[in-house]
């Protein structure tokens, strides 16, 4: 049975890149001054492994790419002084050429001329480097090959020997061994292989994903034995690898065969694969133990099976393997839409048994709701993955940028164990970038006028996140210049976006940064200048159902706060109504509940406010804002929402309880509409909007900016 390689070849594309990632992580945190002997390390593995799995697939380009720079690493394991910036700065070029090649394999297109020529360019560079010259030789030399010992004991054959028993699920776990030989042909040539079938049951009791062959393999190549063990190294435990290396003693080849059997399997096969002669291997079987007393094991080193190999590789690498199953992102929404169908299913059940005033059938829907909801939470959290992987993406911009500017950054990062959905990180990566950028040319300055400035010469830029509320808080903060307010405004006046003489607060001005079009760069450059960054930012986070503040202080730095919520697909609601219409409102954002006629009379109607136990707090009043037809209710509720600092009421008819709402988006005809952020489904079959907490509580802040003695309610 042949295994197809096409099937595991995303996931051989998708642990790739994760390594590269971690190697582009690990050669940014190397100390140059002593570089870490178990970085260095793990870098080494990572390019072993990656070469290792391209050799399996037949990725030459890949493989010889990553054969120099694995040399490198190999070097730099033994003296690390060689280490510099310069030569960082070419290994994570190389690093991305390596990327590149994988992503010609994965769209199956062919390596042009150019990203040869660019591949070969580094690899140049990669050599001159002092100290550097000659990495790109083979892997070692084989110190045995082309010696023939006469001595006794010792066969008179210059190939190595590699005898394989293979696991029996070996080709049921994904492993094939036609591969394995195609990749020792990479570096050498099999010069006879001898198959033992001896191990076949009768046709009747055969598995056929099971692996009953044996083979002896003479290989005939300059590569050293750990360069012959990489090709088995993803080989199980269950398997038997041993390699000996040339001119071994006749006793190592006699121990892999069964002593007690003159005539045996392995034996012939050792004959048949030129390994011995049959008058080597019959002197050797008969005088056995006399043969054994008469060498000294100790002068001669006995090959041990890989497995024994790989089992010590991975304990001194001290890495904790995560026991973890990979699962294409589309199945998992598969079954998040499926879920979200039994969230709205049950809804209706509970409806229709309430009514039905049947105590059992309800304590029995009661149970099976409590069973969804644990359903449904679980469900959530397979799609909720570290926000780290992302920021850690951003050492490799900073490191670049600030290169490139001529500025000393320092990347600090925290909370990146802070979990969020999925499909939120995939589209966050973009605006958070957008920032991180901003800050290092916008706001850190050079080392020369922080130094002026009586600040440390290595500016501070921060990544944080943390829970809060029910939403995730992304903070990108710096210790730069600070935006310049009057520069901003009068850029924004100059383009027509503020009028002349028109009365703004630090806040408004600080937000201008993100209108369309807007930028202070005096020059326009491959970083900046072009005023389509903070636009974009914006508009992603608001399709993302997020808020961004911005503070500034002259001299101290910058913060941007970003607010998203944890998930875009089933959010725990409550639900609320005006006359016939309902609307949801995320449980999370909702501080409490009154009843708008017990302090009526501190309600301003003209400017739409309350004091709220000596505090001003703004009102939306949804039925005005939608023009909903309807008599008004005689008891009104305000809903006491809060985003961030920010608080608000939203004015309704009726509180309705709380509701688990599967979030179906709107369609693009309603894109325009702000007061609404998505709709779901009762338990009734009825169409519920989800309100749009955020652009609420800013609109009702908005509507209160232009009386002064009005300060919108904040929490403590």
């Amino acid at each position: 049975m042949e295994l197809d390689l096409n099937s595991i070849l995303p996931a051989f594309l998708a642990e790739s890149y994760e390594g590269l990632d971690q190697l582009e992580t690990t050669l940014l945190d190397l100390d140059l001054d002593d570089g870490d002997a178990e970085l260095l390390a793990l870098i080494f593995r990572i390019a072993h492994t990656i070469k290792g799995s391209a050799g399996m697939f037949g990725l030459d380009e890949v493989v010889s790419f990553t054969h120099v720079v694995e040399n490198c690493f190999d070097r730099l394991r033994d003296d690390s002084s060689h280490l510099s910036q310069d030569l960082i700065g070419i290994l994570l070029a190389c690093g991305d050429h390596i990327r590149l090649l994988l992503k010609k394999v994965e769209t199956k297109d062919p390596v042009d001329h150019l990203i040869t020529t660019h591949g070969n360019a580094l690899l140049s560079k990669l050599s001159s480097m002092n100290g550097m010259n000659g990495i790109d030789g083979a892997a070692g030399a084989g110190q045995n090959s082309g010696t023939k010992s006469i001595e006794s004991g010792y066969a008179i054959n210059d190939n190595w020997h590699i005898s394989l028993q293979l696991s029996l699920d070996s080709l049921r776990n994904g492993m094939d061994p036609l591969a394995m030989l195609r990749y020792l042909e990479t570096f050498g040539e099999i010069v006879s292989i001898a198959t033992l079938v001896n191990a076949m049951p009768p046709i009747s009791s055969m598995d056929p994903e099971n692996l009953y062959l044996r083979f002896e393999i003479s290989f005939n190549s300059p590569a050293d034995l750990e360069k012959i063990e990489e090709a088995f190294e993803f080989y199980n435990e269950g398997s038997t690898i041993v390699i000996l290396p040339p001119n071994s003693k006749v006793s190592d080849y006699v121990a892999l065969t069964d002593s007690s059997n003159q005539d045996s399997h392995v034996g012939n096969a050792l004959v048949a694969s030129g390994a011995l002669s049959r008058s080597d291997l019959n002197d050797a079987l008969n005088p056995l133990d006399e043969l054994i007393e008469q060498v000294n094991l100790d002068q001669v080193p006995v090959a041990k099976p890989l497995s024994d190999t790989l089992a010590e590789n991975r304990g001194s690498s001290q890495m904790v393997e995560s026991a973890s199953v990979r699962v294409d992102s589309a199945k998992l929404d598969e079954l998040i839409n499926l879920v979200g169908e039994l969230v709205m299913s049950s809804a209706g059940i509970a409806l229709n048994g309430a009514s039905s005033k049947d105590d059992k059938l309800i304590e029995s829907i009661s149970t099976l709701t409590d069973l969804v909801e644990e359903v449904r939470n679980s469900s959530l959290s397979l799609r909720m993955v570290p926000i780290g992987a992302t920021f850690t993406r951003f050492k490799r911009l900073v490191h670049d940028m600030s290169k490139e500017l001529g500025k000393e950054i320092e990347l600090v990062i925290t909370g990146a164990d802070t979990e969020l959905d999925k499909t939120v990180v995939e589209k966050i990566s973009d605006p958070l970038m957008h920032l991180v950028r901003n800050s290092i040319d916008h706001g850190i300055e050079n080392a020369q006028m922080r130094i002026d400035c009586g600040k440390p010469a290595v500016g501070v830029l921060t990544l944080n996140a943390y829970h809060e509320s029910g939403s995730i808080v992304i903070e990108v903060n710096d210790d730069g210049a600070g935006l310049n307010r009057d520069r901003i405004l009068s850029k924004s006046i100059e383009n027509g976006l503020v009028e002349e003489g028109q009365t703004l607060d630090d806040e408004e001005i600080y937000n201008l940064i993100f209108k369309p079009g807007f930028s202070t760069a005096k020059n326009v450059t491959n970083i900046s200048g072009r005023g389509v960054g903070m636009d974009v930012v914006r508009r992603n986070i608001n399709d993302l159902r997020g808020a961004i503040e911005l503070s500034s202080e002259p001299g101290v730095g910058t913060h941007f706060k970003v607010r998203l919520p944890l998930t875009l697909a089933i959010i725990d609601g409550f639900l609320v109504s005006i006359s016939s219409d309902t609307f949801v409102i995320p449980l999370a954002m909702i501080v409490e509940c009154i009843e708008l006629e017990t302090i009526n009379d501190t309600y301003d109607h003209a400017k739409n406010y309350i004091n709220l136990r000596g505090e001003v707090l703004p009102l939306v009043d949804l039925r005005e804002l939608l023009t909903i037809p309807g008599d008004m209710a005689k008891r009104r509720n305000i809903v006491v929402v809060q985003n961030g600092h920010n608080k608000a009421g939203i004015v309704v008819d009726q509180l309705m309880g709380e509701f688990q709402a599967v979030i179906k988006p709107l369609g693009p005809i309603f894109n325009h509409v702000r007061a609404v952020s998505g709709c779901t489904v009762l338990g009734t079959g009825k169409v519920s909007l989800i309100l749009d907490i955020p652009g609420l509580i800013q609109k009702a802040i908005s509507k209160q900016s232009h009386d002064t003695s009005i300060r919108p309610m904040k929490s403590a």
